[in-house]
């Protein structure tokens, strides 16, 4: 991973019009090029900040689907990952398949582990946005420019037996 340093400069570049606008249709070819290329065990946003493959089951079709997202490390193996989907005015298609289907798995550094996905409450929002933030500087003003509240989910590592 690149030093922290170089957070809020990308960061800042994320959150404008012109990224917003072309992030959504270079960045998935992109992440996929790169796991092909390092089968699987680097995700090229991870080379600024924590990354994850997330593998989901599509709530209406029930197929398996994956998606690259950031996210933030919380103690005892969690992360937050936050349905930001480029400031845009919709929900992420993967919000709506945890909400429908909260067991999941995410592949990090190449590895495939189970989780459980629960929808961050409003008593924890504020506290869960600060810790955003110190991962991701400005993270929230994508939920200003998107004008809706942005669904942030808890993924526990579920228990292996």
């Amino acid at each position: 991973m690149l030093p922290r340093a170089f957070r809020r400069p990308v960061a800042w570049f994320s959150r404008t019009v012109l990224f917003r606008r072309i992030g959504p249709t270079i960045m998935p070819p992109l992440e996929r090029l790169m796991a092909r290329l390092t089968g699987g065990r680097v995700q090229l946003s991870g080379l600024l900040l924590p990354s994850l493959v997330l593998h989901t089951i599509g709530a209406s079709s029930g197929v398996e689907r994956s998606v690259t997202l950031m996210y933030c490390p919380e103690p005892c193996g969690r992360m937050l990952v936050t349905g930001s989907n480029f400031a845009r005015d919709a929900h992420p298609a993967w919000t709506g398949n945890l909400l429908k289907h909260p067991d999941a798995a995410v592949s990090v550094h190449g590895e495939r582990i189970p989780v459980h996905a629960e929808l961050v409450g409003d008593d924890e929002r504020e506290a869960v946005w600060r810790r955003l933030e110190e991962n991701w500087p400005g993270y929230r003003g994508y939920e200003r420019a998107s004008g809706r509240v942005l669904r942030i989910f808890r993924l526990t590592p579920a228990a292996r037996g």
